[in-house]
């Protein structure tokens, strides 16, 4: 019994479960209820000895350049990720297979080249994604979010991307927020479709003023609105060459059958034209016998 006459059973328990929390927590990280944070420890690899029961996972601001697929499958429960400001780079693909409860997940300030379908698939009930600060990112394939329908927040601003399918985005039926900024977007005819759906799209695009074109070099740091009108006018109203190519094809066509046609016109008319002298050359025979 405590002075106060309270039982001390609960503060030994509550003690008892730190000192429990301590030992389990990884070397250089700080555990709380539920909860390891690592930030800025210099980490060169994934920490050991991460509690299973951790919902939260921050390793911000470390040097790791591998997630173990293994390690992390350890963690089911986990929701939580912060892997900014580290470098992870090239294949990422299955490395989340083992946490499919992930709800937050923050991977800018990397080294990431790509985002195939197999990178975040399994991630299922994602709702937030930032990738962004990556520049080497250049390539996200058409179908890379298809199974993270509950995604709501994707940045991929400040990367190396220059162009990025309609369907990626428009097919995420709860996004509210994307960002694009500051990246190497090449405005061209393919890209018209992207920009026209971000024109008439209810989703939210942040830092919007910095959504401009990089290339090519007359559309250069043009704002989105005025590239999709000078798009419009340019790749609905111009021809390129394949174009001129295909009518001069379809003048040819129409010249050799309008010469064919009147060549055969010219042959029947010779025909009938002899048939009919020898018919009448015929008749003039008969009447004078």
């Amino acid at each position: 019994m405590s002075p106060s006459g309270r039982p001390c059973s609960l503060s030994l328990v509550f003690l008892l479960g730190m000192a429990s929390e301590g030992i389990n927590c990884p070397s250089r990280c700080s555990c709380q209820y539920l909860e390891v944070n690592c930030t800025g420890q210099q980490l060169q690899e994934f920490p050991v000895d991460i509690p299973l029961d951790t919902r939260q996972l921050i390793l911000a601001a470390n040097n790791i350049s591998y997630l173990p697929a293994v390690e992390l499958s350890f963690l089911a429960d986990l929701v939580y990720l912060d892997c900014r400001k580290n470098l992870l780079g090239d294949d990422l693909d299955f490395t989340f297979i083992g946490v499919a409860k992930l709800v937050y997940l923050d991977l800018s300030f990397n080294s990431l080249t790509q985002v195939t379908f197999s990178t975040f698939s399994h991630l299922l009930s994602l709702v937030v994604l930032k990738i962004s600060d990556n520049p080497n990112l250049v390539a996200i394939e058409k179908d890379a979010f298809a199974n993270n329908t509950w995604l709501r927040h994707l940045d991929v601003s400040r990367t190396g991307l220059t162009f990025l399918d309609t369907s990626t985005v428009q097919d995420l039926p709860n996004l509210r927020l994307l960002g694009l900024s500051d990246n190497l977007w090449h405005c061209n005819c393919s890209f018209l479709d992207f920009i026209t759906w971000m024109m008439n799209s209810d989703v939210h695009f942040p830092d919007a003023e910095n959504i401009t074109c990089y290339s090519p070099a007359g559309l250069r740091a043009l704002r989105m609105p005025a590239a999709e009108a000078q798009l419009h006018f340019s790749c609905l109203t111009q021809l390129y060459k394949q174009d001129y190519v295909f009518l001069c094809l379809v003048g040819f066509c129409i010249f050799l059958a309008g010469t064919m046609a009147a060549w055969l016109a010219g042959v029947c008319a010779v025909i009938y034209e002899a048939h009919a002298s020898k018919g009448e050359e015929e008749e003039e025979e008969e009447e004078e016998e």
